[in-house]
């Protein structure tokens, strides 16, 4: 069963379009924090609070070597999530499909 208070706060990270593009940085691998913040107007202190929703979310985890912070996906980060979309997908692919299959019906009964 899927955790919906998980579900979400993945959600709740993803709405924020600098987290998207935290996110699809970090698919390429781990980055440092301050190579991660580089292309983004913005202090590191804001750049730690995306990051501390993030990992709130369970989408990143991070390290402290010596001085260096580096973050990194979290293994299965989205599967929650995918798997909850799949299941919101399958009814309405039949239902559309039920659909095709009545408007393809309906058209050669009318000789359209």
């Amino acid at each position: 069963m899927l955790n919906h208070g998980e579900l979400d706060k993945v959600f709740k990270a993803l709405s924020d379009a600098t987290r998207r593009a935290m996110v699809e940085r970090l698919v390429r691998g781990p980055v440092s924090v301050s190579g991660l913040a580089a292309p983004f107007a913005m202090s590191l202190p804001a750049v730690h609070q995306h990051l501390a929703v993030l990992e709130d979310a369970g989408i990143v985890t991070s390290h402290k070597i010596g001085r260096v912070r580096t973050v990194q996906l979290a293994p299965d980060a989205f599967t929650g999530a995918g798997e909850w979309m799949g299941l919101q997908r399958l009814p309405a692919e039949r239902r559309l499909d039920r659909l095709g299959d009545f408007l393809a019906t309906d058209t050669s009964t009318t000789g359209a």
